[in-house]
């Protein structure tokens, strides 16, 4: 393939601005010249000057719970807004689902009718004035997860088909004083799916809707961080990178000892032709249940000992302090990440250069009225530091995090760029520092790719000049930027240039 009359960006060098063709050639690009003439019957692309890009990769997100979520009730705050809303919206899925099928609804903030347990829940779907199900009407197992992805509520009905009243001893089920499950499970999305597993069929194609509309957006790779994933979901998504249901490269946290035999089989490791490799090793933190810090240094010291780096789930202060005092303890590695980095106080930010921060800025945009109600004001300068990172030098690159933010980069890019007033403004960036944050590779997500001889051609090649598109996204609207992506050469998307 040829793609000719493009605009690098970034530019080979500051001193070439002039529009190249870009030869592509066993996945490759292979050369970056003007006036390359066509090889017999190579595919001819007129760029007509628009920007050509280093594919997107989004260094953080959940793809088995954002196919879910695409398949379940949204019931975030911009579907409903109060507690009446959310009982009329889950009766309509009610009445809508199949007899005996599960209701799965996300997106869930305690702003809305305040904290959900199993009898609030059981309320909110009989309808007001009622407390169960009309006679004659079997209740309907649901559950609902919280916006953080860390609580799921379930409704007197699931309470009985997962049997958790018969006082099964898990640390996540949450207890009343009487003994009997309150409905409230804190990090059990696994025991959760095993236990209400999604149909195969539906998961596939929730993947590949994924995939497309990922695709569509310039996004050539993924960076899954999942966290306790099994040697189950990481054949699983090999395989999906193996077959076309995923056309992305797809880098997967999990440990060694998960993922060494999980995609060796032949029919696996064979067809994923390097689309598919295993990146760091994911640590979750919760404040109510933290390690101590001897714990945490061998969890790391673990990971550093099979090869593997990690990537530390850190949202508040004392999670990231933990961190630190870990990796001083264990040593650090290089590709060793600190994922969000939602509250970073000014004095710690000299002791991550040589980090990683993988972070939100969407989250601002997305959350702020809510960050504005419910953050401490003394957490409220450090909350999803940006610019100040950087200028300290320390490495940053940006994940949506979906489903649990929006999964367009270029609304997170455009929140890097416009950050609210009234939510640390100095933390903005220009568009340029902006793009970057999703130019990295994935390995090395603060390390900008650039299209060059000898690279990988997984690139995205945009409707406008590069200038044009920084306009764009500084300013109120944002245009469809993308015209086509291509992985490893091929084109997954084309959306017409022009």
């Amino acid at each position: 393939m040829l793609i000719r009359n493009a605009r690098l960006w970034p530019p080979p060098s500051p001193s070439i601005e002039a529009d190249l063709d870009v030869r592509i050639a066993g996945g490759r690009v292979v050369e970056c010249e003007p006036g390359l003439r066509p090889a017999p019957g190579e595919e001819e692309i007129d760029a007509a000057g628009c920007a050509l890009l280093p594919g997107l990769h989004d260094h953080h997100v959940h793809l088995r719970a954002l196919a879910a979520a695409r398949a379940s009730v949204q019931v975030g705050l911009g579907q409903v807004r109060s507690a009446a809303e959310l009982s009329a919206r889950l009766r309509e899925a009610d009445a809508a689902a199949a007899p005996g099928a599960w209701l799965r609804c996300v997106g869930y903030h305690e702003s809305v009718a305040g904290p959900l347990d199993r009898w609030a829940l059981d309320r909110l779907v009989a309808g007001p004035g009622v407390d169960q199900a009309p006679p004659g009407r079997r209740a309907r197992p649901v559950r609902v997860q919280h916006r953080t992805g860390a609580l799921w509520v379930v409704n007197s009905a699931a309470v009985t088909a997962l049997g958790l009243d018969d006082g099964e001893d898990l640390a996540g089920i949450e207890r009343g004083a009487d003994g009997r499950a309150t409905g409230r499970l804190w990090r059990l999305d696994r025991w959760l799916a095993d236990r209400v597993p999604a149909r195969t069929a539906e998961a596939a194609g929730g993947l590949a809707s994924v995939s497309a509309r990922a695709a569509s957006l310039g996004v050539t790779g993924f960076t899954d961080a999942t966290p306790g994933a099994t040697g189950v979901d990481v054949a699983g998504l090999a395989a999906a990178c193996a077959d076309g249901t995923i056309v992305q490269r797809l880098h997967c946290m999990a440990a060694a000892s998960v993922s060494g035999a999980s995609v060796s089989g032949a029919s696996v490791s064979g067809a994923v032709r390097g689309r598919f490799s295993i990146g760091p090793v994911k640590i979750m933190l919760d404040d109510d249940t933290l390690p101590s810090l001897d714990s945490l240094a061998d969890s790391v010291r673990s990971a550093h000992a099979a090869g593997q780096a990690v990537a530390v789930h850190c949202v508040t202060r004392v999670q990231l302090v933990l961190t630190l005092a870990a990796l001083d303890a264990a040593g650090r590695l290089p590709g060793d990440r600190i994922e969000h980095g939602a509250v970073i106080p000014a004095e710690l930010v000299p002791a991550l250069r040589g980090l990683t921060v993988v972070s939100q800025p969407h989250f601002v945009a997305e959350r702020g009225e809510q960050y504005g109600r419910d953050v401490a004001p003394e957490d409220l300068p450090d909350l999803w530091r940006l610019r100040s990172l950087i200028d300290a030098g320390v490495g940053v690159a940006a994940g949506s995090d979906a489903p649990f933010g929006g999964a367009d980069p270029w609304q997170v890019i455009r929140a890097a760029i416009r950050r609210p007033a009234d939510l640390g403004p100095g933390e903005a960036v220009d568009p340029q520092t902006a793009i970057r944050l999703f130019l990295g590779s994935p390995t090395a997500p603060a390390r900008p790719r650039a299209v060059a001889p000898g690279v990988p051609a997984d690139l995205v090649l945009l409707r406008c000049p590069p200038a044009e598109a920084f306009r764009s996204l500084a300013s109120d609207l944002v245009a469809d930027l993308v015209a086509a992506t291509f992985v490893d050469g091929s084109p997954v998307y084309r959306g017409g240039t022009g």
